[in-house]
């Protein structure tokens, strides 16, 4: 015989079950390793191109360092011979960070960065792939902000 109780209390079992495994199957937004490559990628932006504390560029940077960015060489020693001339060439050089993200051992940000004060900037997108805790590899896209645009919105 049917027993609307029994019924009841074994559909809200099942849907409770349902839920529950639903929820479970749910994973976090990065996993430990990729937030302390996020990390790892942010400290060494901050550190080399906003502070321009070259003296950190070893603790970041491993070997070799595959440099795809067409215009620079490969290797860590590049870093330490390039940068220099950089920030003289261009002492009011600023750089800002917009937004980070990460995918296993990858990590982007997305930067915006001026010549001088009154320069409109570029916009970056700045690619590297970790190894050990180090950066081992670099890709970059570079986009001159546009004084206007067809749409309301920002490069970045």
């Amino acid at each position: 015989m049917f027993k609307p109780t029994l019924f009841t209390a074994l559909f809200t079992a099942l849907i409770a079950t349902l839920l529950l495994g639903a929820c479970a199957a749910t994973t976090p937004r990065h996993t430990a390793q990729e937030e302390a490559n996020r990390r790892t990628v942010t400290d060494f932006y901050e550190s080399v191109f906003v502070k321009r504390d070259l003296s950190t560029i070893d603790r970041y940077i491993g070997e070799p360092y595959i440099q795809h960015s067409p215009g620079l060489p490969d290797g860590r020693a590049a870093l330490h011979k390039i940068l220099p001339a950089l920030f003289q060439k261009e002492p009011e050089r600023s750089n800002r960070i917009i937004r980070t993200a990460a995918d296993g051992d990858l990590v982007w940000l997305h930067a915006v960065v001026k010549s001088h004060p009154q320069d409109r900037g570029r916009v970056l997108v700045e690619i590297y792939r970790l190894e050990n805790g180090k950066i081992v590899e670099h890709w970059d896209v570079i986009q001159a902000i546009p004084e206007t645009t067809v749409g309301s919105h920002t490069v970045y």
